[in-house]
């Protein structure tokens, strides 16, 4: 039987190689959970379980898996040391997967601390608009490899809001494309459509606006449709590959 074991720092930055100088290709944000491939002295060769991703992390002590029972719904949650004394000792991002072990008041309790009731909501909460929240990190940095409220890059913003919805979506544009079966035209597009190019996606808003994490503009931001397929097509000269409706 595979062992896993989950993150419980507040994200974990995932680099291509075994290497500080090497490039961050994802994060893993608090509660995600992997399996070590292989490990040396300094560095663990991983699996993270959500996304089958692979990628070499800093050796840690980490904790066995432990089965989540809520999620933070907020783009950023404090971590207090106490229930009375609330010094901030941490903040997780949208999306972390925490085990309640006590509740106080308008508080909860996990591993590293407590919590804020209204930041938390149950691990089998799913909103019906699966992008409802993509709005959270509307103004956020952009930053290859990113998934958190500290920077976050354009198929990560995908993944964390369909992973908060528990449902599946792999890290990269390149393997979304690839999942996400059923196609849409231009002209039919509508609300939470996904387009992609090549190494690029963003969502529909409407069937004029999209929001995406846009490395040129350093950070995520609502453009016109029309525009941008403009923009992207006489910058970068890529063209719209696909629309997926999921």
């Amino acid at each position: 039987m595979t062992k896993y074991f989950t993150n419980t720092f507040s994200f974990l930055n995932v680099y291509k190689k075994p290497l500080i100088k090497s490039e961050i290709v994802t994060q893993m944000i608090y509660g995600e959970s992997f399996k070590i491939v292989k490990k040396n002295k300094k560095w663990l060769s991983i699996k993270i379980k959500e996304d089958n991703y692979k990628g070499f992390i800093k050796k840690r002590k980490f904790k066995d898996f432990q089965k989540p029972t809520h999620k933070i719904c907020s783009l950023q949650a404090n971590v207090y040391q106490s229930s009375n004394n609330k010094k901030i000792i941490n903040k997780l991002t949208f999306g972390s997967k925490i085990k309640i072990t006590e509740k106080k008041s308008n508080l909860m309790r996990f591993e590293m601390g407590w919590v804020n009731k209204k930041d938390v909501q149950s691990i089998f909460f799913v909103e019906k608009n699966y992008f409802k929240n993509i709005l959270l990190f509307k103004n956020i940095k952009y930053k290859w490899g990113g998934k958190t409220f500290k920077g976050i890059d354009c198929s990560g913003l995908i993944q964390v809001c369909l992973n908060f919805n528990n449902k599946y979506c792999p890290r990269d544009t390149s393997e979304q494309i690839k999942y996400f079966k059923k196609n849409i035209k231009l002209d039919k597009i509508k609300t939470n459509d996904v387009i992609y190019w090549k190494g690029h996606v963003a969502v529909a808003l409407s069937n004029k606006k999209l929001i995406h994490a846009y490395g040129p503009k350093k950070k995520t931001i609502i453009m016109n449709i029309n525009k941008t397929i403009k923009i992207i097509n006489n910058t970068a000269n890529l063209k719209v590959l696909s629309i997926k409706r999921i």
